[in-house]
């Protein structure tokens, strides 16, 4: 059993006095993430998962989007100047493009108000959390060529049903 913590994600936030930071905890039992957990204080918000019994928000349960069209989705990344090419035909079609960053665009995706979210680089704990709480809401996490999340690589989180087609456009 291993829990992994990041005490603060959105850091430069905090420092500047922004409310979107958060606490993300996550615990492996087996090498699988069974329990994720996201708390913004700052927002009155938490997010939580236990695998194979759904994903919450303020004790309700939340689903992803059933956007199915690139053209109809809301997209967001932590930072597009560090984007692949492909990120530049997604801002072109998606409906809205927003720049949320860190844990809240992930769990923006869980909850079905973002269908799209992507960070270049991620650490475990960075993504373990919120990976479990987009996959228990129905939705779906790559790297943006569609491998398995991993430390220092891409993360995409999706609603699922646009997840090929973004990763077709991201992974290239």
């Amino acid at each position: 059993m291993k829990w992994i913590v990041d005490p603060i994600d959105g850091t430069t936030n905090y420092v500047r006095g922004v409310p979107v930071w958060a606490t993300l905890l996550a615990l492996e039992r087996e090498g699988e993430v069974v329990l994720s957990l996201v708390s913004a204080p700052a927002l009155q918000r938490r997010w939580w998962a236990i695998r194979g019994e759904g994903a919450f928000v303020n004790s309700e349960p939340c689903r992803v989007s059933a956007v199915t069209r690139i053209e109809d989705c809301t997209i967001s990344t932590t930072s597009a100047r560090r984007m692949p090419a492909g990120w530049r035909e997604l801002v072109d079609r998606a409906w809205s493009n927003r720049g949320l960053g860190d844990f809240w665009q992930h769990c923006l995706v869980a909850e079905g108000a973002l269908d799209v979210a992507c960070d270049s680089v991620m650490k475990l704990w960075d993504f373990a959390p919120v990976q479990l709480i987009v996959e228990e809401a129905g939705g779906r996490c790559t790297t943006y060529d569609g491998g398995r999340p991993a430390v220092d690589a891409s993360f995409v989180a999706t609603n699922g049903v646009l997840h090929d087609d973004v990763v077709s456009l991201l992974g290239v």
